[in-house]
């Protein structure tokens, strides 16, 4: 069953997602951990004191009673990789980039992660706010030079993301991590689903839907660099700690690829689905 941050009204606790229901693992676990980094490094103590944690035990609340928040708010690294879908990548290069011949990963700065159902603020200095569909890997244990055939054991879970995106800052750095990075254009969540639930994260489908149209759909099978060889691949250059986040990249269907492009506006609402996962909802908003 997932792992959720959450409120009602107070401190942010975590909670056991059981359907429509959460157990706080405050008063279910207290001996846990009270944030997922900390859960993630206490490794299988933790995991089995949460998976001991049963639907009907105290500290049961309705999913309805709750606000969640984003499942690691405070990562070290937020990391995204660029072009990582083949129609995706030729989309791009009828808009000019090259299609890489490395992977091409960009930071998206921590100050811009937001929760599942938060807010999105459209800036005042551009009106080219597109949207980008993603699944979310979180690093589970401290790692360096992994091999591609062990890197799933550092998977700590998944969540869905936005990897929301200021389509002209981007292009004004090479990394392109001013346009990435604007306060609360990071939303992930609605939880973390640990990594022992999904079967296999390359046979998702992948959805984004803005005002109930959907905009993009796809497989996450259909990345060009899967998830493992990008564990690979980062961790020949830095540690991976547990927390830190991989967003592995958009399908096709982004905005700034529609003809006419269409951004962003107050009042759009972006949804973005990943099966098994859950789903993450946000309203645009005026600066």
């Amino acid at each position: 069953m997932p792992l959720a941050v959450f409120s009602t009204g107070g401190a942010c606790r975590l909670g056991k997602v059981f359907g429509g229901s959460l157990v706080d693992l405050s008063v279910a676990a207290p001996t846990l951990p009270d944030n997922v980094i900390d859960f993630l490094k206490a490794g299988e103590t933790a995991r089995a004191a949460y998976d001991a944690v049963g639907e009907n035990g105290p500290g049961r609340i309705a999913l309805a009673d709750v606000t969640l928040h984003a499942p690691v708010p405070n990562p070290e690294k937020f990391l995204a990789i660029g072009m990582n879908y083949g129609e995706h990548a030729a989309e791009a290069r009828s808009l000019g980039y090259d299609t890489p011949d490395f992977q091409i990963w960009f930071n998206k700065q921590v100050s811009c992660i937001a929760g599942p159902y938060d807010d999105v603020v459209l800036p005042t200095v551009s009106d080219m706010v597109d949207y980008e569909a993603e699944l979310a890997v979180v690093i589970g244990k401290t790692c360096k030079d992994v091999p591609v055939e062990e890197a799933r054991s550092v998977i700590g879970g998944y969540m869905v993301a936005n990897d929301v995106s200021v389509r002209d800052w981007q292009k004004r750095t090479p990394t392109m991590t001013l346009g990435k990075s604007f306060d609360t254009h990071g939303p992930t969540g609605p939880w973390l689903t640990l990594d022992h639930e999904i079967a296999d994260p390359h046979a998702l489908t992948l959805r984004m839907l803005v005002n109930g149209e959907v905009m993009q759909s796809d497989m996450t099978g259909h990345m060009i660099h899967n998830i493992y060889d990008q564990i690979a691949y980062l961790s020949q250059v830095m540690t991976l700690k547990p927390g830190d986040i991989l967003s592995t990249g958009t399908p096709s269907g982004v905005g700034v690829a529609k003809t006419p492009p269409i951004y962003r506006k107050a009042g759009d609402v972006m949804r973005v689905e990943i099966d098994g996962l859950g789903h993450i909802e946000n309203k645009c908003v005026a600066g």
